[in-house]
């Protein structure tokens, strides 16, 4: 079975909302948003050749994806920025269903992480800009 479509078996399956898949390599996460991703560049764990099965996937979550090195993506849920900025990676994506753009968990605006990488297209700087909106938000809460 390839590294995507196990992936995908395993985020089904267990009900995960990130699945990374290398081999007989395998991270999982119940985390939600960009967290899976955010904790695992923190932690610099090696993304670089991984499949991905994801349950949303925005402009945020691409450019993790691209900074980790992952070479292939399902999202079961993916925006139109997302797919625009995939476009200009080689990564392999395939989705369930597009969607104009992510929401915020009240659906009253556009999604925080969506927001602080609007105008930006380098991925180092989309994960500064990332962990710094987490930041402020957690002072918020």
């Amino acid at each position: 079975m390839s590294d995507i479509n196990y992936a995908k078996k395993l985020f089904y399956e267990g009900n995960y909302t990130c699945v990374l898949c290398k081999e007989n390599i395998v991270y999982t996460s119940l985390l939600s948003g960009v967290a899976p991703m955010v904790e695992y560049l923190n932690s610099n764990t090696d993304l670089k050749g991984f499949s991905a099965a994801d349950k949303v996937v925005g402009k945020a979550v691409a450019l993790l994806f691209i900074l980790a090195g992952v070479k292939e993506i399902y999202a079961e849920v993916i925006s139109e920025s997302a797919l625009e900025t995939l476009s200009h990676s080689e990564i392999r994506v395939s989705y369930g269903t597009v969607i104009h753009k992510i929401m915020n968990r009240f659906g009253t605006d556009s999604c925080p992480m969506e927001q602080a990488v609007e105008l930006v297209s380098v991925p180092q700087i989309a994960f500064e800009k990332i962990k710094e909106t987490l930041g402020t938000l957690k002072k918020v809460v």
